[in-house]
């Protein structure tokens, strides 16, 4: 089995996006991702945009080759949008690729209006269904039952998890469950996997009490003493404290921890975390952005930075 770990916050973006190689099958997992669109009252830093342009790229080539998509959920971040903006992947764009791809999504239960009528453009963008699989399995791949966007009974909803087993590896993608479900981890946890890749906990987020933060990590603490490589990212790596919950947690459980940065033997770019320091770095001209959006501006000039934090 091949993994690679294309999109999420310690490599620069907003996301979980990976894809799979087993057997014959190359898997792309939650095709998106995104750029927090204000943090600190900023928009997006030119430098953080010229990392997910090259992102958006990487994607789009493994879709090229792909013969299974999968999507967990239906927030932008995760999925092609007809309506992205401007630091966001466009259905448009992914829907020539697609043709023969088979698709595996999550089902209603769960979603909110917002993220149903996001699936029903989504389908129309791209000519295909996207087929409820909850609970099904298809040679090397197996999803779950609906399982919480962090809390149970919380607002955000339901995901789906992925297992992915090859001859020598299981995988599993738990997209956003924010490890604040016990159920969710005992789940992953009888699917008996080699490698976990999972969206820690929010520690940026206000609402996030002593009591969750406390849930998240002992359940981290059980997954990481069952499991021979834990990668946790995405809403954890928004913040430079979840650098140290990862180390923390390594350090006591004497098991591998890390985040998709040092999975894929990169620099960690925490870009999203680091945006005000981006900002009083390197100063951005005045209406930029909007020249952006309307294709009047570039990140060329951010290539270096780029380069450095090495993203390619």
């Amino acid at each position: 089995m091949r993994i690679e770990i294309l999109a999420a916050e310690s490599v620069g973006v907003r996301g979980l996006c990976c894809v799979v190689k087993a057997e014959d099958r190359s898997i792309v997992i939650d095709p998106g991702l995104a750029l927090g669109y204000r943090r600190h009252g900023l928009l997006p830093h030119p430098a953080q945009v010229a990392v997910g342009e090259n992102v958006r790229r990487r994607i789009l080539a493994e879709l090229e080759d792909a013969t299974d998509v999968v999507m967990s959920h239906f927030h932008g971040d995760h999925i092609p949008l007809p309506d992205a903006n401007p630091y966001q992947l466009k259905a448009q764009q992914v829907a020539p690729l697609c043709h023969a791809v088979r698709f595996w999504a999550k089902g209603p239960e769960g979603l909110s209006h917002n993220m149903l009528h996001r699936k029903k453009s989504l389908c129309t963008v791209l000519g295909r269904d996207l087929p409820n699989v909850e609970g099904q399995t298809d040679g090397p791949l197996a999803f779950s039952l609906p399982v919480p966007h962090g809390e149970r009974n919380g607002r955000l909803g339901m995901v789906m998890m992925t297992r992915i087993e090859s001859e020598d590896t299981v995988f599993v993608h738990a997209s956003d469950i924010q490890l604040l479900d016990g159920e969710a981890v005992s789940l992953i946890l009888a699917w008996r996997p080699d490698i976990v890749l999972v969206g820690g906990p929010p520690l940026y987020l206000k609402w996030l009490s002593s009591k969750r933060r406390g849930a998240a990590w002992r359940n981290a603490r059980q997954l990481a003493r069952h499991v021979d490589t834990l990668i946790l990212d995405h809403h954890l790596l928004r913040c430079e404290e979840g650098l140290s919950w990862l180390s923390r947690l390594s350090s006591e459980t004497g098991h591998r921890v890390i985040c998709a940065a040092d999975f894929m033997e990169r620099p960690r770019c925490l870009l999203e975390a680091r945006r005000k320091q981006l900002y009083e770095e390197m100063p951005v001209p005045e209406g930029w952005h909007e020249a952006y959006a309307r294709g009047d501006a570039d990140t060329h000039c951010h290539e270096d930075y780029v380069s450095v934090e090495g993203v390619t």
